[in-house]
């Protein structure tokens, strides 16, 4: 499988990105330095879609694929985008405080801690919908990583298309997320003008 080892920090400076997006609440004292020159419009659209993807921890393949089925939905295609990574298995886990970062949201997903709906998942890009009820097992509830993880989270503002019960780790999903409701900062235009060059 391909996995990005650069650090975060370091691509977090590339992109312009604040670490907290990703859950990691270090800061770098250090700051990019860029030329003057002008950047291009193809520059602009790329970062905005490096930028997508390196938030949810999705590669170029599947990227495109969430793409392709958000323009063949109703809306805007932009809006339907963000709304389809933000409805992923692990993004999800970490809007419910359940993880302190979105890799280590997916790293729980893989080693079967979540149930969907009753039924164990461990696929990372399962696609949620409204009406779910994400849980994890009880088998895991009690180890101390989760009760580490409710400490550092436990402050953490869940959205408000979600309802979370975090003593029993617990977490329903009242709505597709609008893109009003998606606090990432990123341009899903230039991503849709990138793509539909």
């Amino acid at each position: 499988m391909a996995v990005n080892r650069v650090p975060v920090l370091k691509r977090c400076r590339a992109l312009g990105l604040e670490p907290a997006y990703l859950g990691v609440d270090k800061k770098s004292s250090r700051r990019l330095k860029r030329s003057n020159r002008k950047e291009s419009e193809y520059a602009l659209q790329l970062r905005e879609k490096q930028k997508a993807k390196f938030i949810y921890g999705v590669l170029e393949k599947p990227f495109r694929n969430y793409y392709k089925k958000a323009d063949r939905m109703k809306g805007q295609t932009g809006e339907n985008l963000m709304s389809l990574l933000e409805l992923r298995l692990d993004s999800v886990i970490f809007r419910m405080g359940f993880a302190r970062t979105r890799r280590e949201a997916r790293q729980m997903v893989d080693h079967k801690f979540v149930t969907v709906n009753g039924k164990s998942v461990n696929i990372p890009s399962y696609q949620t919908k409204a009406g779910d009820v994400i849980e994890i097992k009880e088998s895991r509830k009690n180890s101390q990583r989760l009760k580490d993880i409710r400490e550092v989270t436990g402050g953490r503002a869940v959205p408000s298309w979600m309802d979370v019960d975090g003593e029993n780790l617990k977490g329903t999903i009242n709505e597709v997320p609008t893109r009003e409701l998606i606090d990432v900062p990123v341009d899903e235009m230039l991503i849709v003008e990138l793509y539909s060059k």
